[in-house]
């Protein structure tokens, strides 16, 4: 196999869709006509899915004339990517086993870009702030005031609830 990078990525495209359609199992599925909570879910996995297999596929079977190999894992980014998005959860919706409460929507926006802004390759504080900022303002204008959810959106010892 000379294409290893496409194989890799069919396979992780294949793991996350096959988890994605089972998972959407647990749900009433219905059908085209009267879609239920489980349809869309377990649509996307199933074609996901078979977008890995097909790009497994086509890799093994390819004729290259190079050999396309895969590189070094890229931690920093990696690490950098999900600690930002669990810093995010954890920002919303507080730790109540270990007495932590929510932080809420503004700082869980700020926390989770200037985590995200240290995959690259460059950190600069003033342009992630201003990007912190701008999705702030654009995450309240859209979540709270348009679609109105009912997001914590200062930390609960601000907000005095």
């Amino acid at each position: 196999m000379k294409n290893t990078k496409d194989f890799y990525a069919g396979l992780l495209f294949t793991g996350v869709g096959s988890a994605f359609a089972w998972g959407a199992l647990d749900y009433q599925v219905g059908s085209s006509a009267r879609m239920g909570p489980g349809y869309f879910p377990l649509l996307l996995g199933v074609l996901l899915a078979l977008l890995g297999a097909a790009m497994m596929l086509r890799a093994v079977r390819s004729q290259a004339d190079r050999l396309d190999t895969m590189g070094p894992w890229a931690w920093k980014p990696l690490v950098a990517i999900i600690a930002a998005n669990l810093l995010f959860g954890v920002a919303l919706g507080g730790l109540p086993r270990l007495k932590l409460p929510a932080l809420g929507l503004m700082l869980g926006i700020y926390g989770l870009t200037f985590v995200a802004c240290l995959a690259g390759e460059r950190f600069k504080f003033k342009e992630a702030a201003l990007l912190a900022t701008a999705l702030a303002a654009l995450s309240y204008l859209a979540f709270v005031l348009l679609l109105k959810l009912q997001l914590p959106v200062w930390p609960v010892f601000l907000a005095g609830n």
